[in-house]
């Protein structure tokens, strides 16, 4: 078989525990142009307290979207719904789910998630947040009423519990680098410092992790990078990244 040429994303993913007992958030990805069919999903997931059943909610959830070979993130949510719910040992976790298309307009990736995991777009120039937390902080905030600071920890909508239509949804274009975060990377560091990060950094995503610790975040932080699609010459081109760096 000859070799054969097609763009594809590439990622990088980098956590670390905090304080906390159990590292319960989870990343995976998979980058597969096999049988001339480009499947790129990328998740990150965080489990809902610190405890085992968290942590492995985390992971089954993430993986198991990654695994799922269909076109629309929500639907791959709902199939990491089935599996937590299946699973006896599995607490719960929130979820972000991108993946990568192409059509006649260019490149982008379609989104979902439920609870305060976020996904945001780097240009090179601005850093976009694309989703909007799932939380009581968000909620009562975005009605201009009052908000508590114990609200921004409580999530309204995990993949436990999301009903099809709670599931939250994006979509964005062009030639943009991709970064997705659990909520002890982006509630620790403001958002012009990651614009800076991500300008500046060789490696975003364990600046960004680095950047959470050192401002006192006692949480699990976990932040995804895609880099944009870049031709590859491969007669299998099938990439798989699963988990972090480093939890430690």
């Amino acid at each position: 078989m000859r070799p054969w040429s097609v763009a594809l994303p590439t990622a990088r993913a980098v956590g670390r525990l905090g304080a906390r007992t159990f590292y319960a958030d989870a990343t995976d990805s998979c980058v597969d142009a096999a049988s001339n069919r480009i499947h790129s999903v990328f998740a990150l997931a965080d489990g809902v307290g610190d405890s085992a059943p968290s942590a492995h909610a985390a992971q089954l959830s993430a993986t198991t979207a990654v695994h799922a070979d269909i076109d629309d993130p929500v639907d791959a949510v709902m199939l990491a719904q089935v599996a937590v719910r299946d699973d006896d040992a599995a607490g719960d976790a929130c979820l972000v789910v991108a993946r990568h298309f192409s059509d006649d307009d260019g490149d982008g990736y379609h989104i979902a998630w439920t609870g305060d995991v976020r996904a945001y777009s780097w240009d090179g120039h601005t850093l976009t947040q694309l989703t909007t937390d799932h939380s009581v902080a968000e909620y009562f905030g975005s009605r201009g009423l009052p908000v508590q600071p114990r609200m921004a920890h409580m999530v309204t909508t995990t993949v436990r519990t999301a009903g099809r239509i709670e599931v939250g949804t994006a979509t964005v274009r062009g030639p943009i680098m991709l970064l997705l975060t659990s909520d002890g990377v982006h509630k620790h560091v403001p958002h012009g410092v990651m614009g800076v990060i991500m300008r500046d950094s060789r490696d975003p995503a364990s600046s960004l992790v680095d950047a959470a610790i050192a401002s006192g975040g006692t949480d699990n932080a976990t932040a995804l990078v895609v880099a944009p699609p870049s031709p590859t010459l491969d007669s299998n081109p099938t990439r798989r990244l699963r988990g972090v760096e480093s939890a430690a």
